[in-house]
């Protein structure tokens, strides 16, 4: 489900912002220079990869290299047809800035 859909609730949002992150993880490894870049930035393996893949804030790790490149990003959103605030707006669901003055917290 593409995030512009401005899906409702926070699970639906939060599972779109993966359905981005999903993406672009495919949109790396599709890439031979982009993948050996991301697993040299992030310390990982092709071994690693799957484990690092299962953890909660690995698609906002995912996000957060494509969105630090902005001809990537803007690659990779022409490529799936989305606006590239959208896919920042991925990251962002997936990993909220934390804010120490905040009385609610959301949940991760």
């Amino acid at each position: 489900m593409p995030i512009q859909d401005r899906p409702k609730g926070l699970k639906a949002q939060r599972e779109a912002a993966q359905d981005v992150a999903v993406s672009a993880l495919a949109f790396i490894a599709a890439d031979g220079e982009r993948l050996v870049r991301f697993l040299s930035e992030t310390g990982l393996t092709p071994a690693t990869l799957r484990d690092a893949a299962a953890r909660r804030d690995f698609g906002a790790g995912v996000l957060a290299f494509l969105i630090a490149d902005e001809a990537m990003l803007i690659a990779f959103a022409a490529d799936k047809g989305l606006d590239p605030r959208h896919v920042v707006g991925a990251h962002d669901i997936l990993a909220p800035p934390a804010d120490p003055d905040a009385a609610v917290r959301r949940p991760m």
